[in-house]
């Protein structure tokens, strides 16, 4: 079996590949990847592109069919991957997120590829406060450039599903836990480094949204799944929530949370910030029912407890850390300031 998994040098990606390398030894694993965040190693005792059997350097928007000559899976991570980003650079999301996207799965198709795994997001509920958790069946309601992508992705990729090419899209809740290639633009990781490095979590809202979480190594494990999925188990096409009902929790009682794991930390919130309207509780029946064995393993102590040594051990301090180039915004921002990519976030010729 030979995967390409795109975007594999991000932040869930490192986890994708060891997952995978375990599971499927004798696999043939191709990386591809744009490198934005090739130079954030943290805590890596060598770099986790070790258990690829190659990886290439490219961006998805220009990518050739070549890269895709007998590959049985795609795997496509490579995303302008949250909300600020998204905001910034809103029509390199689109351009990135979707079109570049839909264009790859369909050369992926045309070259023969067996099965399509899309990394999608339960941000495409959007302002879904209050009342049920929402289903594969609620009314989306993206708010965002990064949400709008992925329901337009999601839509135009049951387009190319069929029987001999089967198309998963694991609407993941909101990631977090220690990787190999750390960001702290995450509301868990956030609140952890605020927690380490300062002894108080400055909450940016009311406190109020409602928010799913999933460990990034739990993530790799859904998408161990979906690599072997077959038809008869959801369909040719599968747009599925992808975490655990025990893993819904407001805002404020994250912070709880981690104030409660770990001794002396103070939480503030902010009372006079404008309602978020990102707020959603999901439903991940569905999910359980398909993957009985590929659910989630971690539990939210023991994730902040992971955070919290990993931040230690890289003797992270820095307590402004919202500024620091673990945040994905900042980081491309600081590449661009310094010349290296463009307006387009294209890599610049020397």
């Amino acid at each position: 079996m030979k995967i390409l998994i795109t975007g594999n040098m991000g932040y869930v990606g490192p986890n994708v590949v060891s997952q995978l390398r375990t599971a499927f030894p004798d696999a043939t694993l191709l990386g591809y990847d744009m490198a934005y965040f090739a130079a954030s190693l943290t805590n890596a005792v060598t770099i986790p592109e070790r258990d690829l059997d190659a990886q290439f350097f490219g961006d998805v928007r220009t990518m050739g069919p070549d890269v895709l000559a007998g590959v049985d899976v795609v795997i496509h991570l490579s995303a302008i991957s949250n909300d600020a980003m998204g905001n910034r650079f809103e029509k390199v999301t689109m351009d990135v997120n979707h079109q570049a996207g839909i264009r790859m799965a369909r050369m992926a198709k045309n070259a023969g590829a067996r099965a399509f795994v899309f990394a999608s997001s339960c941000s495409m509920y959007g302002a879904a406060d209050g009342g049920e958790a929402r289903t594969e069946s609620s009314a989306l309601n993206p708010l965002t450039a990064y949400a709008k992508s992925k329901v337009a992705s999601e839509l135009d990729l049951e387009t190319l599903a069929d029987g001999q090419f089967t198309v998963t899209c694991l609407r993941f809740a909101t990631a977090c836990g220690m990787s190999p290639r750390l960001r702290l633009d995450l509301v868990l990781n956030d609140f952890v480094a605020g927690a380490v490095t300062s002894g108080k979590i400055s909450i940016l809202s009311d406190g109020s949204p409602w928010r799913p979480l999933i460990h990034v190594k739990d993530m790799a494990r859904a998408i161990e799944w979906a690599v072997e999925r077959k038809a008869t188990n959801g369909g040719e096409f599968l747009a599925v929530n992808a975490g655990s009902n025990v893993w819904n929790y407001q805002v404020k009682d994250i912070a709880k949370a981690v104030a409660n794991t770990i001794p002396g930390v103070r939480v503030i919130l902010n009372e006079e910030a404008v309602h978020d309207q990102r707020s959603y509780k999901v439903n991940f029946d569905l999910f359980a029912a398909l993957a009985p064995n590929h659910q989630p393993l971690y539990t939210l102590e023991k994730t902040i407890e992971e955070l919290q040594e990993g931040l230690i051990a890289m003797k992270f301090d820095n307590a402004d850390f919202r500024n620091s180039l673990f945040m994905r915004l900042k980081l491309l921002v600081s590449l661009q300031d310094e010349h290296y990519l463009d307006q387009e976030l294209e890599w610049k010729s020397n």
